[in-house]
């Protein structure tokens, strides 16, 4: 239980502090990303007895897939609140993977790529306006058009 908390905990400052790196530091999203990930990874390769076996194997694996998150525009996600959702929603499926992506490739970007739309989307699912948006009004008409 404490191990899952410290992979969370690791989801959330992977996607908060990349995303601090590229927005306010201006470094990039991809300079940002790999920067901290370096840092985090030589950590636990240079100091393995620090914490037990699965979280030093596991830490930097979540971080990165975590800072995959933190590569988001500031015009998609604009406050950090949705990125923390968003990294714990990064750490659940990290943690549970196994069960959901058993043989497919790219599983930290599918991940990362899955909890930025669940975060997303809340705020369209819980608004009280239920409107729909012209993409998807122009998608519906392009999947259902008549063909000639």
């Amino acid at each position: 239980m404490i191990n899952n908390l410290i992979i969370i905990i690791t989801g959330i400052l992977g996607a908060t502090l990349t995303f601090y790196v590229n927005e306010h530091l201006k470094q990039g999203a991809v300079r940002a990303s790999a920067l901290l990930t370096l840092i985090v990874s030589l950590f636990f390769y240079y100091f393995p007895e620090v914490l037990n076996p699965y979280l030093t194997q596991n830490i930097p694996t979540a971080f990165i897939g975590a800072s995959f998150v933190g590569m988001v525009s500031s015009k998609a996600i604009i406050h950090y609140r949705w990125l923390i959702i968003a990294g714990i929603i990064f750490s659940i499926i990290y943690i549970n993977k196994s069960m959901f992506f058993q043989g497919y490739g790219g599983a930290l970007g599918t991940s990362a790529f899955i909890a930025l739309l669940a975060t997303m989307a809340i705020p369209v699912v819980f608004s009280k306006k239920k409107k729909i948006t012209n993409g998807i009004l122009i998608f519906r008409k392009w999947l259902f058009r008549e063909k000639d």
